[in-house]
C-alpha cells in the first residue's frame, strides 16, 4: 500500500472540510461550526440562483418581457387564451415577500405568505390524497388467492396485518379480549414497518458514511 496525496486544491478543500464535520464527534468546536455555516451559505446561495434561473427567469420574466414587448398583441388578452400580463400578480406577490427585511411595511408579506400557504396545500392535499392515499386503498384490495401458494401467504399476511394495524387505531372501545389480542398483533406489524424504515435510513446513512471514507482515503490520500 502506498500513499499518492493529492496535489488538487479542490480535494485538499473538500477533504478538510469533511474532516471538519467529523471533528463534532469529538464535541462541537470552531471548526465545525465554519464547514456548517459555510455548507448552509453555500447551499442558500446556490440555490437561489438556480432557482432564478430555472423558474423564476422562464416561467415569469420571459412571458412577461414577450407579452409587454408588443409583439404579441395586447398583454391582458385573457378572452384569447393569453394570461401572460396576468403573471405581474404573482411577480408582485413575489417582490411582498422581500417586505419582512423592512420592519414598518413587513405586514404586506403575510399576503403572499398566505397565497403561497393555500395554493401549496390546496394542491398539496389533492397530490397527495391520490398519489398516497388512494394508491395505498387500491394497492390493499388485493386477491387472498389464486396467485400461487407464495403469493398467496404474502396477500393473507398482508391483510391480517393491515386490519390489525387499523384495529390498534380504534380507540373507541377499551383494548380488551378479542378486540387487545389483535390490537397486540397490530403493534407487532408496526414496530416491524418501523425499524425496517429505521434501518433503511441507517444504511442510506452509512453509505454516504462510506463515501465520505473513500473520498479521503482514495481521492485525498491516495491509499491504493
Amino acid at each position: 500500500m502506498s500513499l499518492h496525496v493529492s496535489h488538487d486544491f479542490g480535494v485538499w478543500v473538500a477533504a478538510l472540510l469533511t474532516l471538519f464535520i467529523f471533528s463534532f464527534l469529538y464535541k462541537d468546536n470552531p471548526f465545525y461550526k465554519f464547514a456548517e455555516h459555510l455548507f448552509v451559505g453555500v447551499s442558500a446561495g446556490y440555490y437561489i440562483i438556480l432557482n432564478f434561473w430555472t423558474v423564476v427567469v422562464p416561467n415569469l420574466w420571459d412571458p412577461l418581457v414577450h407579452a409587454f414587448s408588443g409583439k404579441a398583441g395586447p398583454p391582458f388578452a385573457a378572452s384569447l387564451g393569453d394570461y401572460r400580463g396576468w403573471m405581474l400578480l404573482p411577480g408582485l406577490l413575489g417582490l411582498l415577500l422581500f417586505t419582512r427585511l423592512i420592519r414598518r411595511i413587513g405586514w404586506l408579506s403575510r399576503w403572499s405568505l398566505a397565497v403561497i400557504i393555500g395554493v401549496y396545500a390546496g394542491l398539496k392535499t389533492t397530490g397527495f390524497a391520490q398519489g398516497d392515499f388512494v394508491a395505498q386503498l387500491q394497492g390493499s384490495l388485493r386477491p387472498l388467492w389464486g396467485h400461487g401458494p407464495g403469493a398467496d401467504l404474502s396477500a393473507i399476511v398482508f391483510t391480517v396485518g393491515l386490519i390489525a394495524s387499523l384495529l390498534f387505531f380504534f380507540f373507541s372501545r377499551e383494548h380488551k379480549g378479542a378486540l387487545g389480542a389483535v390490537s397486540r398483533v397490530g403493534i407487532v406489524f408496526l414496530m416491524v414497518s418501523f425499524g425496517a424504515g429505521y434501518g433503511y435510513t441507517v444504511m442510506s446513512r452509512v453509505s454516504l458514511l462510506i463515501g465520505r471514507f473513500q473520498y479521503l482515503i482514495g481521492d485525498w490520500l491516495g491509499l491504493r
